[in-house]
Order: structure tokens, then C-alpha cells, then sequence
């Protein structure tokens, strides 16, 4: 129905290549036939028409390949729509099967609230997006309202830069959504097989690489973000609320000399497939690592000259942190290097990775579709010579860098431009009660713009230097501290939500953290380790991975009802996978792990190893016998009275 969307010049190198790449050789009809023989397209909720049309799609050049049933509902939706639509203006108060995945595309995850017994109450989450961790004041605002007016009352800042509201109603959806898109937001793409929110370095700094950073984020989101036009249909009645993009995102996004696009679609790089499973791009400056720079599909860091001025990019490709417990073809993985490209060919350069990954990454089965999988199972030469095919040059060599920083940005710094910000730390990202009035008191009198962390935090920015006082004061007054006041266990700690309201949660995260860091505390100062000497704690329900655990130094990752699997080995910059140490670890039986590694890092540790960097040296084999035969101290170390408030839980919803 369509020629093939591959160039010439395309397929000669394909051939020259000689790599086997499953490409889409354009476009074929997807009909269905009605009883009586006529030829009817998938239904449409945005056709005027009586909907007897033919629709194209995109399909694999093997048509009877498996492919997964979320396939086949992307497949025939017309572009995210149905049977979405349809599902929001029923009177039940959930919609189906179907409609519950295309939402995700939409920045909403169907769920229940698993702490009540008998019929399920089903509510939604909406997650924003906001590249960089943007937050205009406007928008700020009106989330604070959404969350008390629709939501549970609580707002959730999450490990990729962006809001959470959880507690939403099907019948109020379309509201929230509106009120969001109308006041500079949008939650298109936060969610389902597409880009997901792209990461920068929250820092509100006037440097140029930061800023250069920042802008070449914002340019991905844009070229990345859904074109079909699904999304305004839907929540805002077709009114296309959209800011003009730059010309050089609009010419990328173009741009087919190389075969990358669906002609004429309305989704030129996603084609009605999008792509296999999620996506997640980060972008930062060399030494900042406060994006966990290895976790990502793509890292993409910034090259300066010896002036600061910003020549171009390296590209790490193939990181991700989900798997499936006791699947160990599942696994966690780091980015590697893929090459370094001049800055203006940035945006075709991840064009072509994505494009790589839509063509040929696993569309059988959803354990196995992340782009890591494709890369662990061609190697990184092969990969890296499918994507010069739609890149259409060749990687110049990866340029070398300085070692990696994790930077919380919390308490008050200066912008560069005589303004400063100020870092607020939010445990596990909750903002709720005190915390939540203060914030928005503070936001709103002083008519303050705000970013997100990937550490759960938030940043406070353009603030006049006689303002530092009082908006001090009503922070403290809230119980939002000065770093220094808090625990740096809490400092670099994450979780995620999961019970209530996550499906896929095995056991308490958020929830349960704070026990675990006052847990953590106490074995710490019974053995003898100063109080700066801190640990990097995660904490998920599920092996899924949202708060990255396997990054961690200490990771607790759920593996049952009230028990975690224990992982050891990363390191406080994240950057070395942590490895599984214990499986199925009561919540109970913590200090019998806590108490013996702790105590033989204290007793054994090189000067100045970190807690990661001595498991992973001393090894599990000999770890394992230190907590087999654990029966106490030989000595008792002096105890260290915390001066700090070590039991600071802002983040707790009240």
C-alpha cells in the first residue's frame, strides 16, 4: 500500500553490513470483515465519519511473527484513541483491558487501593511530564489544588523529574487532565512504549554547559513526543494547546534521508507501533551524575571545549534496571559507550538509536523488550552499526571524562546570575501536610518557578538574596530542614509508592523506608561508624526497579510478603551494578544482615572505602560466612548520640 520507507542508500549498506535487521517495509492495511463481506476499518473515536474506511498501519516485514497482545491494541486504536474513548464515557468506574494500556500513553496508570478488602475502588494516577524537572510556578500551583480537590491530598515527586497524583477518579479524569494541559503541563508520553521523560541536572546554574544541557533535554522530549493528536482529541476536545517547537527539533523530526520515518503517518517515528517498551533518555555535563546517568536507554553527556563552550556529545547506550525475580535472563544493566557526535547532529544521531531499537527490538514478549536486551544479545559493534545506517555517519571516538559526582543540589547555592536557589529535601519524594502548606505558601508569595530532582527533591529557584530569611523560616517552621540537619542516610535514599496503589508491588517501599533508615541508624552508630559516613539505601515492592535499588550500596528489593531480596556492591557516584546478595530476607531479620556487614566494614574496610566498594572487594562468598556466624561484638564501640535529626519524616503523608 505504501513503497518502502527504506532509502536506497539504506539497504546497500544493510547489505554491505551484512546484519540481519527487521525493518518495517512500509505501510499495509489493518481491515476487519463484517458478516456480510465489506471491508471495515478499526473503529475511530476521533472520525467524524461512519467508519468505513481503510486504515493504514505499520507491520513487520514478517506479518506471522508472535507479537504480544499490547501490539495488537496499539495496532488497532487508530493512534492511542480506541477504545480509550469510548471506555472514559461509560458510568463504571474503570475501564478495560484495552483502554487500561492505552491510557498509559496518556500519563495514567489504572489501580486499586489494595488495603481495602471486597469490591475493588478503583481510581487512577497521573504522572506529568516535565523535561529537566521543570515546573513552572503556574503549574506548581495548580497541581497543589489538584491533589487536594481530586487526589488523595498528596503530591509525589518522582525518580524522573516529574509529578504523581495518585487517588483520581474515572469521572473527574477528563477535569484534572485539562486543568494540567491548560496551565503549561502535560502528561502525554509519562508513561506506556514511548520516550518517557527526559533527565537533566535539576540546577537552575547560567553555566553554559548546564544550560546547553538543558535545552538539548527539552529538544528530545519535543522531537520524541507523540504527533498523532490523540491526546488533545481526548482530554481537551481537539484544541491543540502547544508551544512552537524549535526549527531545528521540527527538521529532525522530518527528516527521512535515512529511512527513519513512516511516510505521511501521524506518527512519523512511531508508526502505529511505537516502539516495543518504554524509553528513557537522560542528559547531563560531565562529573554531574544526580541523573544516574548508566540507568538509561540512552545517557547523553555534554563535551565542552577549554572556554566552557560546549562542542558536542557522548553517547552511553543500553541501560535499564527492570527484571523478573528468579529469571536470570532478566537482569539490571549499565549503559556502555556508543560514540561521540557533534553537537548539531545530536537530535538524528538519537533518532537513529530509537529507530534502531523500533525496528528490531523484541515485540514477542515484554520481559525481553528493552533495548539493553537487544544490545546484550548483538554487542555493542553490531549495534552501533545499525544505528549509523539511519544515522547516516559514522561515531567518531568517545571523548574521555572525569570521574562521576551524585549531586543532591539541597540547601542554598548561588545561580550565577545573583539570584539563588534553594534544595529542599522531600523523604521519598511525598509532599503532604505541613510540608505541603509551607511549600505552597512559599511557591506562591514569592512568585517562585520550581524543578524536580531524580533524587525525589525539589529546588526552589530565582530566589532574591533578602528572601532567604524568611523563606528559611517558614520552611524550618514545616520541618523542612537544612541538609545539614538531616540524616544523609535520608539524604540519598529513594522508594517507590508501591502498596496501596501500585499492581505490581510484592511489599512496602515507601511506606516501610522509614523504618529501615531508623533501623539502618541504629546498627550504624551501635557499630561504631560516624555519623558523615553514610550509605546509599533503595527500597522497591517489586523487582521492577523504579527507584533504582540495583544503583544502590545497600539495596532492599521485594521479593515476597514483608520480605527483600538484599543487593551489595554499587557505589555512592551510581556507577556499578549492585549484585544479589540474599534472597527472601524477613523485614524482621534486617540487623542480622545489617549488624555483621556493618560491623566488618567498620573493622575491615580500606581507608576511606565506601560501603558498596567493600562488598564488592571482600565478596559475597566471604560476606556470607561473616553473617553466618554473626553472634555479636568482640568489642562494643563507643555509641555516637545524634545531634541531627536523624528521625525526620516530612515526606510521610499525614
Amino acid at each position: 500500500m505504501a513503497a518502502s520507507i527504506m532509502s536506497a542508500n539504506a539497504i546497500v549498506a544493510e547489505k554491505e553490513l551484512k546484519l540481519h535487521i527487521n525493518v518495517y517495509r512500509g505501510l499495509r492495511s489493518s481491515v476487519v470483515i463484517n458478516p456480510v463481506g465489506l471491508v471495515r476499518a478499526l473503529p475511530s473515536s476521533a472520525s467524524s465519519s461512519s467508519g468505513w474506511i481503510v486504515r493504514a498501519v505499520s507491520m513487520p516485514d514478517t506479518a506471522v511473527a508472535k507479537r504480544s497482545k499490547v501490539e495488537l491494541f496499539k495496532e488497532q486504536s487508530n493512534f492511542l484513541r480506541f477504545p480509550l474513548n469510548e471506555e472514559l464515557q461509560t458510568e463504571a468506574p474503570n475501564i478495560n483491558e484495552v483502554a487500561t494500556q492505552l491510557i498509559k500513553f496518556h500519563g495514567s496508570y489504572q489501580q486499586t487501593n489494595r488495603d481495602e478488602r471486597g469490591s475493588k475502588s478503583y481510581q487512577f494516577m497521573l504522572r506529568t511530564k516535565n523535561p529537566c524537572g521543570k515546573v513552572p510556578n503556574k503549574l506548581y500551583l495548580v497541581m497543589d489544588d489538584l491533589a487536594d480537590k481530586f487526589g488523595i491530598g498528596t503530591l509525589r515527586l518522582t525518580t524522573r523529574q516529574t509529578f504523581q497524583l495518585h487517588g483520581i477518579l474515572k469521572k473527574n479524569l477528563k477535569t484534572v487532565m485539562r486543568s494540567i494541559i491548560k496551565n503549561m503541563g502535560s502528561t502525554l508520553g509519562a508513561c506506556g512504549d514511548l520516550n518517557r521523560n527526559v533527565l537533566a541536572p535539576a540546577a537552575p546554574y547560567t553555566k553554559k554547559e548546564y544550560l546547553f544541557s538543558q535545552v538539548t533535554a527539552e529538544n528530545i522530549a519535543s522531537l520524541l513526543a507523540p504527533q498523532s493528536g490523540a491526546y488533545y482529541d481526548i482530554w481537551v476536545d481537539g484544541e491543540k494547546i502547544m508551544s512552537a517547537e524549535p526549527p531545528e527539533v521540527i527538521a529532525a523530526r522530518n527528516d527521512n534521508s535515512n529511512g527513519t520515518n513512516f511516510p505521511d503517518s501521524p506518527e512519523p517515528i512511531y508508526g502505529t507501533q511505537y516502539l516495543p517498551r518504554k524509553f528513557k533518555i537522560a542528559v547531563t555535563v560531565p562529573t554531574d551524575n544526580s541523573v544516574d546517568i548508566l540507568t538509561n536507554d540512552i545517557g547523553i553527556v555534554v563535551v565542552s571545549d577549554s572556554d566552557g563552550e560546549p562542542q558536542g556529545f557522548n553517547i552511553y547506550v543500553g541501560g535499564g534496571m527492570g527484571r523478573t525475580h528468579r529469571l536470570e535472563t532478566t537482569f539490571p544493566r549499565l549503559g556502555e559507550p556508543l560514540g561521540y557526535v557533534p553537537k548539531e547532529d545530536i537530535l538524528y544521531a538519537v533518532k537513529a538509536i530509537v529507530v534502531t531499537q523500533r525496528e528490531n527490538g523484541r515485540r514477542d514478549d515484554r520481559k525481553y523488550s528493552r533495548m539493553k536486551y537487544l544490545i546484550n544479545e548483538w554487542g555493542i559493534e553490531k549495534f552501533r552499526s545499525a544505528v549509523e545506517q539511519y544515522y547516516g555517519k559514522k561515531f567518531e571516538s568517545f571523548r574521555p571524562l572525569p570521574e562521576w559526582e551524585f549531586r543532591s543540589y539541597l540547601g542554598w547555592h548561588e545561580q550565577g546570575d545573583g539570584a539563588l536557589f534553594c534544595g529542599v529535601h522531600v523523604d521519598n519524594g511525598r509532599i503532604g501536610g505541613k510540608m505541603k502548606k509551607a511549600l505552597r505558601e512559599v511557591i506562591e508569595n514569592y512568585n517562585l518557578n520550581v524543578r524536580i530532582t531524580p533524587n525525589q527533591n525539589l529546588i526552589l529557584c530565582d530566589i532574591r538574596h533578602s528572601w532567604r530569611e524568611p523563606i528559611t523560616t517558614v520552611l524550618a517552621q514545616a520541618g523542612l530542614l537544612e541538609p545539614r540537619y538531616v540524616d544523609p542516610l535520608n539524604i540519598t535514599a529513594m522508594a517507590c509508592p508501591s502498596l496501596p496503589l501500585c499492581p505490581l508491588a510484592i511489599t512496602e517501599a515507601e511506606r516501610g523506608i522509614p523504618d529501615i533508615l531508623k533501623r539502618a541508624r541504629a546498627v550504624l552508630d551501635k557499630v561504631g561508624i560516624q555519623y558523615n559516613e553514610s550509605v546509599v539505601i533503595r527500597v522497591t515492592g517489586c523487582p521492577n526497579g523504579c527507584a533504582r535499588p540495583y544503583m544502590a550500596e545497600l539495596g532492599f528489593v521485594g521479593d515476597g510478603p514483608n520480605s527483600y531480596q538484599v543487593w551489595l556492591g554499587g557505589t555512592p557516584n551510581q556507577t556499578s551494578l549492585a549484585r544479589c546478595f540474599l534472597n527472601r530476607v524477613k523485614n524482621q531479620d534486617l540487623e542480622k544482615v545489617l549488624e555483621p556487614l556493618f560491623y566488618n566494614w567498620r573493622t575491615k574496610r580500606l581507608q576511606g572505602e565506601s560501603f558498596g566498594r567493600f562488598t564488592a572487594r571482600i565478596g559475597f562468598e566471604k560476606l556470607q560466612e561473616m553473617v553466618d556466624k554473626w553472634d555479636g561484638f568482640v568489642d562494643i564501640p563507643p555509641r555516637h548520640d545524634l545531634k541531627t535529626s536523624a528521625d525526620h519524616q516530612d515526606g510521610k503523608e499525614e
